[in-house]
């Protein structure tokens, strides 16, 4: 027991009091005219792409999408995206790229290297949905669809993505003493002016990727309980991120457009968080009185895979294929066939007794007749009767 207690005195000693800042922020490959730079963020967001792909990619999978098609989306979603979240960050935050109040005394060959950071997620969301829309226009399947399944992902994506503001030691809180607080380089660009040195800082980072990892598992938990159509689960998605992202963002010090409405001023972003959650909630409940889509396919009108059973053209959901033609009994069938020497239908097949010949019956005769033509019918083979 003494042990144990001992032991739990030294868990104080062993947590660290702060989160340090980080030393390393990228790495550089050698090129025959000078180097590469590898960055962190640039990495971080690379990783997110991934695993948001792969939860993607296997929900995809399970709602019968067509194979291969989630590549096709995505191909135009991500560029979309990035392009889509640049421009928000940069005329959400121009004084760098545009001068304060625009007034012309900016660096605009900043606004492409997102390597230095910033990218706005509504930008991303916003033209990234518009890059999936052309992508499943083009594999045939419904935008809405995809969005519910790329829902969670995207969160994930989002959740890791988050790491690169570590990294780059950018947009943190306001300071504070928590044995969290985070840790910030005094000589960083981003260090906030005449805060003394040992300042710590709230993570935001850290609770924006905490809080978007525990909605990926709510968006699951609630997708597999109510199986959401019709984009519901994204608009679920909205709905969650912007409730964490109006208390993060309020959390937050680094210059940023600043919006009075109401009488109240605050950040841009945060209006945009109210904004789209009360739109997300509006759709949400619009869409849920619809109910469940009919018939619920992943597919456009009209670009359903082609039918390969006949069955199933007629309304036939088994695996048996069957003859759409009526049945044709073996009588019915024989009677139908040619004579194999005169090619003339008989009208009916002779029997047993007009096949018998008569002993002393002359050719020629009635008796022989019937006995011919009885023969013809008779050496008919048997399979003819089954349709192909």
């Amino acid at each position: 027991m003494q042990t144990i207690l001992q032991a739990a005195a030294l868990v104080p000693a062993l947590v660290p009091a702060s989160i340090p800042s980080p030393d390393w922020s990228g790495f550089d490959i050698p090129l025959p005219w000078g180097t590469l730079r590898i960055h962190a963020y640039a990495l971080c967001i690379l990783a997110g792409i991934v695993v948001g792909l792969w939860l993607t990619s296997a929900r995809w999978a399970k709602r019968g999408a067509p194979e291969g098609s989630v590549w096709d989306i995505v191909v135009w979603a991500i560029p979309f995206g990035i392009i889509g979240g640049r421009l928000y960050h940069v005329f959400s935050s121009p004084d760098a790229y545009f001068g304060p109040g625009f007034d012309g005394t900016g660096d605009l060959s900043l606004i492409p290297q997102i390597q230095r950071g910033g990218l706005g997620i509504w930008g991303a969301v916003v033209l990234g949905v518009v890059g999936a829309w052309i992508g499943c226009r083009r594999s045939g399947v419904k935008l809405t669809a995809f969005l519910d399944a790329a829902a969670p992902g995207l969160l994930l994506a989002q959740a890791v993505g988050r790491w690169g503001n570590y990294f780059n030691q950018e947009l943190f809180g306001s300071p504070t003493t928590l044995p969290w607080g985070l840790q910030i380089d005094a000589d960083n660009a981003n260090f906030p002016a005449g805060v003394p040195a040992d300042t710590l800082f709230h993570p935001t980072f850290l609770y924006e990727s905490l809080w978007n990892v525990a909605g990926v598992l709510i968006l699951l938990a609630l997708d597999r309980k109510f199986n959401f159509r019709r984009s519901r689960l994204f608009w679920l998605y909205a709905m969650y991120y912007t409730l964490g992202r109006v208390w993060i963002e309020a959390m937050r010090i680094d210059d940023a457009e600043q919006i009075s409405l109401f009488g109240i001023t605050t950040r841009l972003n945060v209006w945009t968080s109210i904004l789209v959650f009360s739109v997300a909630l509006v759709a949400f409940i619009l869409l849920g009185r619809k109910g469940r889509p009919e018939p619920d396919s992943v597919y456009l009108p009209g670009r359903e895979p082609a039918k390969t059973v006949a069955g199933n053209a007629a309304g036939n959901t088994g695996d048996e294929v069957r003859d759409p033609d009526p049945v044709v009994s073996d009588t019915e069938a024989r009677d139908n066939l040619p004579d194999n020497q005169s090619g003339s239908r008989p009208t009916s097949a002779p029997t047993e007794e007009a096949t018998a010949v008569p002993a002393g019956t002359k050719p020629g005769t009635d008796a022989t007749a019937s006995g011919h033509s009885g023969s013809t019918a008779t050496g008919t083979a048997p399979e003819a009767g089954t349709s192909k």
